[in-house]
């Protein structure tokens, strides 16, 4: 399944974020395959977009960045698969 996963933080969690970053290159776990990242010019905010099977997997990646992001997780649907669902 595909999620797309908007992730923001304050200014006050800037340098923590960029850290942690350069650290683990924000890698996700076993079980999700990133199918891309995007940062807004500016900073502060941004989007990926992964596609995993076991949202516990899901669920521990967003877990290890949740004190300092706030993350939105929505699943979503590609065209193929929306055409499918209207019939």
């Amino acid at each position: 399944m595909l999620f797309v996963t908007y992730f923001s933080y304050p200014p006050q969690n800037r340098e923590a974020v960029q850290a942690r970053f350069k650290k683990t290159r924000g890698k996700p776990p076993e079980g999700v395959k990133m199918l891309g990242r995007w940062h807004a010019i500016g900073g502060g905010k941004g989007v990926h977009v992964c596609e995993c099977d076991d949202p516990i997997a899901l669920a521990k990646w967003v877990q290890e960045w949740s004190d300092l992001l706030t993350l939105e997780v929505l699943p979503v649907l590609d065209d193929a698969s929306a055409l499918k669902r209207i019939g």
